[in-house]
C-alpha cells in the first residue's frame, strides 16, 4: 500500500478485518511511505518513483496482483476460487499492491500477474484498503463454508 492511512475510521476497518484474516492464512502488509518533495511532480513522475518503491518490496518469485480499476472483475464466489487455486499451487507468496491515486507504472503492470479490479465504481486507494480486506476476509470465510458470506 502506498501511504499511511489518513482517516481513523479506515484504519479500524482495516485493522477490524485484518485480525479475523489472521485466523485463516498467514498475512504480511506493508505499507510504503508516500513521496515526499512531489511539488513539481507529474501524475507520470509519481507512477514511476512510486513503482521503484513498490517493485523494492516484491521478489521475483511472488504472484503479483494489482488492484486496478481497468483490471479483471469478480464476484466473492470467483474471488474465493481464485485464492483457493492460489493456496492449493506451487506459489508461496501471493502479493496485492494497492497502489496511490495515480495508479502504476508501465514497470510495475509488467511485474504483475493479474490485475484485479473490486468495482466499476472508483474507490480512493485508502478506501480500497478497507473493501479489499473485507473480500479476503469474506473469500477466507467462503472457502472454510463459514456463515458470514450469507449473513
Amino acid at each position: 500500500m502506498i501511504g499511511k492511512t489518513k482517516e481513523r475510521f479506515i484504519e479500524e476497518g482495516y485493522s477490524f478485518y485484518r485480525n479475523r484474516i489472521d485466523k485463516y492464512l498467514s498475512f504480511t502488509d506493508h505499507t510504503i511511505p508516500s513521496l515526499k518533495n512531489t511539488r513539481n511532480f507529474t501524475p507520470e513522475d509519481f507512477k514511476i518513483q512510486e513503482g521503484k518503491l513498490i517493485l523494492k518490496h516484491c521478489k521475483e518469485n511472488e504472484y503479483i496482483v494489482l488492484l486496478d480499476e481497468e483490471g479483471k472483475q469478480v464476484d466473492s464466489l470467483g474471488f474465493a476460487g481464485f485464492i483457493q487455486e492460489i493456496m492449493n499451487s506451487s506459489i508461496k507468496t501471493l502479493t496485492f499492491v494497492i497502489g496511490g491515486a495515480y495508479g502504476f507504472s508501465d514497470e510495475v503492470y509488467r511485474s504483475a500477474k493479474m490485475q484485479l479490479s473490486l468495482s466499476n465504481l472508483t474507490f480512493s486507494h485508502q478506501l480500497a484498503r478497507v473493501i479489499f480486506m473485507e473480500q479476503l476476509y469474506r473469500s477466507m470465510t467462503i472457502l472454510k463454508n463459514e456463515p458470514y458470506h450469507n449473513e
